[in-house]
């Protein structure tokens, strides 16, 4: 049965969906955007910033459904710009120090919101 994962500690959805899902094990998290969820605002700052916000909010998710960086197997990065691809990747590898999971980096036309990079990101219990 799907188990709809919500968390006040991770951006409220801006649309018809749920933070995340979880059903027989694994976990799927919407897309994340560099949302600061206490003040509902994007982060200032360029995409070192918003990559760190969208971690957090990965994080918060992945903590209140009982998963962990670790349980992460599949990552899809969306840059406004590809050009950020570097400053992006060193924010990102560093919640995967070791056995990072398989991941897609695509460049695309416009994010929600004006953002520089969301992340949407499936877990699965081991």
């Amino acid at each position: 049965m799907k188990k709809i994962i919500s968390t006040p500690h991770a951006p409220n959805a801006i649309g018809p969906y749920s933070q995340a899902v979880e059903i027989n094990g694994m976990l799927f998290i919407s897309g994340q955007i560099p949302i600061d969820p206490e003040t509902g605002k994007m982060v200032p700052g360029g995409i070192t910033e918003q990559t760190t916000q969208v971690m957090k909010n990965i994080g918060a998710i992945l903590e209140r459904a009982g998963y962990s960086f670790k349980d992460v197997v599949k990552s899809t990065c969306l840059l406004s710009d590809m050009d950020n691809f570097s400053a992006m990747n060193a924010v990102y590898g560093a919640s995967y120090p070791e056995n990072p999971p398989a991941r897609a980096a695509y460049g695309v036309v416009k994010l929600p919101l004006g953002a520089l990079i969301e992340i949407e990101t499936i877990a699965v219990k081991g």
